[in-house]
């Protein structure tokens, strides 16, 4: 085991929750997505994972089914979400808090006690080198399953680039 292994096995994971409105549909196809990588790449438990909502509408519920299959379309398995929502109290027990829209960054960053916990709203789009310039990511609740498609595809550039930032401290063992 070399150094950068030991001190890795004692770091804490580096956490992350991604925000949206209702939890159902474009937060809990990131956290599916980022887990995926983190998994294959044996960083898995270097990586806290969660998603939560700006709103209460759906607490307890499963995905939308439309997300749901959309995962599986792409080979994840979202089966096994439960939506919550988003505390001000998460806020210091987490490193990054992703949102899909400047509506739930504007919230989040309100919600925040302090500005550290606003520096740590971040939108999912800033990752993307090439959707940066978009800023947010579509709502596909109201639309049609080609839509949640299009997110999807959307959230995997995104989250794929999140995690290509995070992999190296991740493997580092640094926070």
């Amino acid at each position: 085991m070399t150094r950068a292994d030991s001190a890795g096995d004692d770091a804490p994971p580096f956490r992350v929750s991604f925000v949206c409105t209702g939890n159902i549909c474009r937060s809990p196809m990131a956290e599916v997505v980022l887990r995926a990588h983190a998994d294959r790449a044996g960083l898995g438990d270097r990586l806290s994972i969660e998603s939560a909502a700006t709103g209460d509408w759906h607490v307890g519920e499963p995905a939308d089914r439309r997300t749901v299959d959309a995962l599986e379309r792409a080979g994840y398995d979202g089966s096994g979400h439960r939506a919550r929502q988003f505390e001000a109290t998460d806020f210091p027990r987490l490193d990054l808090v992703v949102a899909f829209d400047r509506g739930q960054a504007r919230i989040l960053r309100n919600w925040a006690p302090g500005a550290a916990e606003q520096e740590k709203v971040r939108m999912l789009l800033e990752f993307g080198p090439d959707s940066a310039e978009l800023q947010d990511v579509p709502d596909p609740y109201y639309s049609d399953e080609p839509m949640f498609d299009r997110v999807l595809e959307m959230i995997e550039r995104s989250t794929s680039a999140l995690f290509r930032q995070l992999a190296p401290a991740l493997r580092q063992g640094i926070r």
